[in-house]
């Protein structure tokens, strides 16, 4: 749900990067923030646990340009892959506007993959989403992985909406600006077929 800012004439969209514990969430951010102009992005906010990268979220505002006159800034939040963070992720998920799923490619952590993905849809729906309607895109990250599953069997387990999917290896920036992209642009069409602030 965007945030319209008449005062500043801006369209605020929260993008939320969601996937298990060290699956590249917050390599991603990390990667996008390097690689934007430091007058278009906003400052970076990271915590760390002892199993997890990210405590509560990395903020990343970035200006993309105008929708109807208004500029639309995309707010970069990852979620904690662990359940045991759920109630951040409840939270965090409130008012989302787009979701990039990170998957783990590696074999071993399919059970990880398929129960976040799992946990993903409960949250949503606590919400009052669908997961089905809400922007989606898929990243299939650290294909490079010895042990790294099929695109095949990947695809079959994790995507039969079809959404938009891209194979990445974030820690090389691989496929990481691709998958913002796809997800920034569904967000834009879902503004534009809106209502006009």
């Amino acid at each position: 749900m965007s945030f319209i800012n008449y005062s500043t004439k801006e369209v605020n969209c929260k993008i939320v990067y969601v996937g298990p514990g060290l699956s590249g969430k917050t390599t991603n951010i990390q990667y996008i923030f390097e690689n934007t102009q430091a007058d278009l992005r906003g400052k970076f906010f990271a915590g760390s646990t002892e199993n997890e990268r990210t405590l509560f979220f990395d903020f990343l505002p970035l200006g993309v340009g105008d929708v109807r006159g208004y500029q639309t800034r995309f707010h970069l939040f990852t979620i904690p892959g662990q359940t045991f963070y759920e109630i951040s992720q409840q939270f965090i998920l409130k008012g989302v506007d787009g979701i990039v799923f990170v998957v783990d490619s590696q074999s071993e952590r399919m059970e990880a993959n398929i129960d976040n993905f799992e946990n993903l849809k409960k949250n949503l729906e606590r919400q009052g989403y669908d997961i089905n309607k809400v922007p989606l895109v898929i990243q299939y990250n650290k294909r490079d992985a010895a042990s790294a599953v099929s695109i095949h069997e990947l695809e079959s387990t994790f995507n039969s909406m079809r959404r938009p999917y891209f194979e990445a290896i974030a820690n090389r920036g691989e496929g990481v600006m691709e998958t913002l992209q796809s997800v920034c642009q569904m967000v834009i069409r879902e503004l534009k077929g809106g209502e006009k602030p």
